[in-house]
């Protein structure tokens, strides 16, 4: 809804102009203000990239950032760019959370879209980002790091969540507040050991004056059921209610339990719960002891919540098991004549299998062998199956021995001969451990008898557990996770760069790798809530998280696309913008390419301009290419505050920023200078919402910061 005859004129003229030759000079106004009429020189300027000198640096680019939906719908904003700058960069759709879905697979039809919008209007683009911790499918990122959960097979059972007898002196999980005084008295509940006995010395105001705490780790969630139980009595008859606490004196809701009544002689309580939105949350039961003078004795008490994925019986537990979807080869090896590599598609038809081949008859079927290991040795008594698909290229029998480790021979069978034919097929084999195949960790799958090519898929060693039955958490080690996460920073960078290295020349690599507190270390997720989009690759691939993006920048784009790392605050903590530069020296002392740093600039008129210039002087001894990635200019207040002083206060700095840059970074190494938003930012935006931070107003007007800019450039 237009909301004044000004603004309907002004989008009016925006709506003429933008089809204009002279589209780019987006200054309007009806009936002049005063203070409009002192801003009537900024239509003296020309487009901004105008006045860049082509002819004393070829390679300087003014870049701007805008969202994708903006640019390929080519109305107004799209008019701006194009007039007024030579790259554009998308704000959020070329970044990981944008691009892959919650299945793993990569939708890059945004990003193809935007890219071929540019090229038809010859503006660059800036990639950005590959490998950065915020704007992340997280959820998806998580999932294939997740435990791998095999249901439990008898039924639902009580987990043990936290339990104290008092027979030791461990207080771990109880506590209690002054006038509740603990010690312990003999003998327990049931006539031996101890009880564990707290002393309310007299009636209290409040009966929960006088409070003891049971604790237990895992918060309790909406849904879920527990049972507390446990032996109580008093010297005297009382009753005592219990809360929920989020933690021992942060006290959630009024009723956790129900009440306890306590009696003379020792008597069991039992209670089962389910979890509501006021018990949810919560880590400590406590027990409001103050309305009655006496002494409690407690004992054998038991908190235990409803696994519904429990259960007893026994159970067939998974010891190793490998799909070959990922390059993990954590518990599989080969001698030198069983080559191995892998093959499209697997058994199922989808993903991919293990193919081993022996190029010859080998004297003996042992001298090629395929090594499949399990960490825990077998033992007389114990049952094991091996199940497998497998096929071959002809068709061919093999033998499988028991190794103590690869290599370390013990017995010429384990688990069969396996026939393989030219289609896929299942084996499976179940044994008995004896005495000849105990002590092992590992099969050796004899393949020498026959010139073939073997393929194998979703091979699991499992072994018999006669009192499982509950839900199996099977942890993926830090070795598995780094490969899995190594494999989708390749997956995603491989995709990204298919559909846009014909034309994205310029790549922002890495973003934001160093940590603020710590700015000579790297930013970390550890001990942190982390935010639904984010995800740290560091923190499974180590320091050399950013050596493998930029191996893998160089490995799928083109070897001369110019390599980006990039940061913020660098000009604000100049120890940032030196761990920076030592972190981009390891990388390339590691073997990666880094061919220029950025820096952000989200900045105020408050910033120091004596840090700006210290800044640039750091980057600029580093030799390579400087950025400005990301400026922006706040003046301290919102849109509706701002004054004609703020405004010049904002040119000024602007123009501060852009002379020094140019000052101070050698021509050769300046690859240019992005302006992230354009126009000031609306209320409702992402980024420094309702924040008067651009060139042009929100309504497509020249600022004094658009003349200081062009003047700058000049």
């Amino acid at each position: 809804m237009i909301r004044s005859k000004k603004l309907w004129i002004t989008l009016m003229a925006v709506s003429v102009l933008a089809a204009c030759a002279d589209e780019s000079k987006l200054f309007f106004a009806a009936n002049k203000p005063a203070n409009l009429a002192q801003l009537e020189y900024l239509r003296g300027y020309d487009v901004l990239k105008s006045y860049v000198d082509r002819g004393a640096n070829p390679n300087f680019t003014l870049g701007a950032g805008i969202s994708v939906g903006d640019f390929t719908k080519k109305g107004v904003d799209y008019s701006m760019i194009v007039s007024n700058f030579d790259e554009v960069v998308a704000g959020w759709e070329m970044k990981h959370g944008a691009v892959v879905q919650d299945d793993g697979s990569l939708n890059l039809t945004s990003v193809s879209s935007f890219i071929s919008t540019a090229k038809a209007a010859n503006v660059s683009v800036y990639g950005h980002t590959l490998c950065w911790h915020a704007n992340q499918n997280a959820g998806y990122l998580n999932r294939t790091i997740a435990p791998t959960v095999i249901p439990g097979t008898g039924g639902p059972s009580w987990d043990v969540v936290t339990s104290a007898t008092f027979e030791t002196d461990d207080e771990s999980n109880f506590t209690s507040n002054a006038e509740a005084v603990r010690s312990f008295s003999t003998p327990g509940a049931d006539g031996t050991g101890r009880a564990l006995k707290v002393t309310n010395a007299e009636v209290r105001a409040n009966d929960w004056n006088s409070q003891l705490f049971v604790t237990f780790s895992q918060p309790t969630a909406v849904g879920e059921k527990y049972m507390l139980s446990m032996d109580v009595r008093a010297d005297v008859a009382a009753a005592f209610a219990t809360q929920a606490h989020v933690v021992p004196y942060e006290y959630k809701h009024w009723d956790f339990f129900g009440q306890v009544s306590a009696t003379t002689t020792w008597a069991t309580f039992t209670r089962e719960i389910t979890i509501t939105a006021e018990t949810s949350g919560v880590t400590a039961i406590a027990f409001n002891l103050g309305n009655t003078a006496t002494s409690y004795y407690f004992d054998n008490v038991t908190v235990k919540k409803l696994n519904e994925s429990g259960g007893g019986g026994p159970t067939w537990d998974l010891m190793s098991g490998n799909d070959f979807e990922t390059d993990s080869e954590a518990n599989y090896t080969s001698n030198g004549e069983a080559a191995r590599s892998f093959s499209s598609p697997g058994a199922a038809g989808t993903g991919r299998a293990l193919k081993v081949t022996n190029a010859a008859v080998q004297a003996n079927d042992w001298n090629s062998q395929f090594f499949f290991t399990f960490p825990q040795p077998t033992a007389v008594g114990e049952k094991y199956t091996l199940r497998l698909d497998i096929r071959a290229d002809a068709a061919a029998t093999f033998s499988t021995q028991a190794h103590v480790v690869p290599y370390q021979y013990k017995h010429w069978d384990f688990f069969g001969q396996i026939s393989a034919t030219t289609t896929w097929a299942p084996y499976v084999k179940e044994i008995t451990i004896t005495a000849e195949t105990s002590g092992v960790t590992a099969i050796a799958f004899n393949l020498g008898n026959t010139a073939t090519s073997y393929y194998f898929d979703n091979i699991a060693v499992t072994k018999y557990n006669p009192d499982g039955g509950g839900a199996q958490v099977i942890e993926k080690t830090p070795e598995q996770k780094r490969e899995i996460i190594r494999h989708e920073l390749d997956r995603w960078i491989a995709g990204m760069m298919e559909v846009s290295r014909e034309y994205v020349q310029s790549w922002d690599v890495v973003n934001e790798p160093m940590d603020d507190g710590n700015p000579y270390e790297l930013k970390t997720g550890v001990g942190r809530e982390l935010g639904e989009d984010e995800f740290y690759w560091q923190d499974y691939l180590g320091k050399d998280y950013a050596v493998e993006a930029f191996k893998l920048a160089v490995q799928y784009g083109n070897s001369t696309d110019k390599l980006f790392i990039n940061d913020y605050n660098l000009e604000y903590s100049l120890d940032k913008c030196k761990g920076l530069i030592q972190y981009a020296e390891y990388i390339e002392s590691q073997g990666g390419r880094v061919d220029g740093i950025g820096t952000q600039m989200h900045i105020s008129t408050a910033a120091d301009k004596e840090k700006i210039v210290a800044m640039f002087e750091l980057l600029a001894e580093t030799g390579k290419l400087i950025k400005i990635s990301e400026l922006d200019i706040g003046v301290g207040v919102q849109t509706d505050k701002a004054t004609d002083d703020h405004y010049q206060a904002q040119a000024e700095l602007y123009k501060f920023v852009v002379e020094k840059y140019l000052e101070i970074i050698p021509v050769k190494q300046q690859y240019g200078i992005t302006v992230w938003s354009p126009r000031d930012s609306p209320a409702g935006s992402s980024w420094r919402a309702g924040e008067p931070i651009g060139l042009w107003t929100e309504g497509y007007a020249r600022k004094r910061a658009y003349g200081a800019f062009s003047d700058a450039l000049k």
